[in-house]
């Protein structure tokens, strides 16, 4: 079978801008679900659908890669953003799957926290992708982006301790410790992908800008 080149593509910002968009729907659906906006188990399916088209346009990326000849982009940066960007559609869906499986019960204000400031991080995110077709003229702009995703990073990391401690402090049951405990620290977890992001965002910003 004969393997043909494509000339330079560039239809790879609009899958990135799209996984992104995924990613932060996403991110405020488990906000709704951890505040009861909508139910779990709602939730959870529909973050399930997400996470399959995530899936989809990693494949399609991947596929694209390996076609295109000369890409906007080092095909490594290209990788890396979208598997970094699946990861925090896993580690959301992780967290519904275990919300539901748990049939756990009210969230702490402070839980609920947690979920606003990961889908804040998300929006960011979604806003700093979008600025990747023309970082010599965006770069201020992504590094502002970056900035407001570390600072909600730290915020969220601040919060998952003061819960953490008035989990052990203030709750009796043991099975709903091991619940939340693992709950907690999977929605700190989305925020460390958001951090990761960033982290190749400047790598980016450093070899384009």
């Amino acid at each position: 079978m004969a393997f043909h080149l494509k000339p330079k593509e560039e239809k790879f910002f609009t899958l990135l801008d799209e996984h992104a968009r995924i990613s932060y729907e996403a991110a405020d659906l488990l906000r709704q679900a951890m505040n009861k906006e909508i139910p779990t188990e709602d939730a959870m399916h529909q973050i399930f659908d997400l996470k399959t088209k995530a899936n989809e346009l990693v494949v399609e990326t991947m596929k694209r890669l390996q076609k295109t000849f000369i890409t906007p982009m080092d095909r490594e940066d290209i990788q890396q953003l979208i598997d970094q960007l699946d990861a925090t559609v896993d580690s959301i869906n992780d967290i519904m799957d275990k919300m539901w499986m748990y049939k756990v019960g009210d969230a702490t204000e402070g839980t609920k926290q947690m979920t606003v400031i990961t889908a804040k991080a998300m929006k960011e995110i979604r806003k700093s992708i979008g600025y990747m077709k023309d970082l010599k003229k965006n770069y201020l702009k992504v590094e502002a982006r970056s900035k407001k995703v570390l600072k909600l990073e730290q915020d969220c990391d601040d919060l998952y301790h003061e819960e953490m401690a008035k989990l052990f402090a203030e709750c009796k049951d043991p099975i709903e410790i091991i619940k939340w405990k693992e709950i907690l620290q999977s929605v700190e977890d989305v925020t460390d992908d958001c951090e990761d992001l960033v982290v190749t965002f400047r790598r980016v910003v450093l070899k384009y800008a």
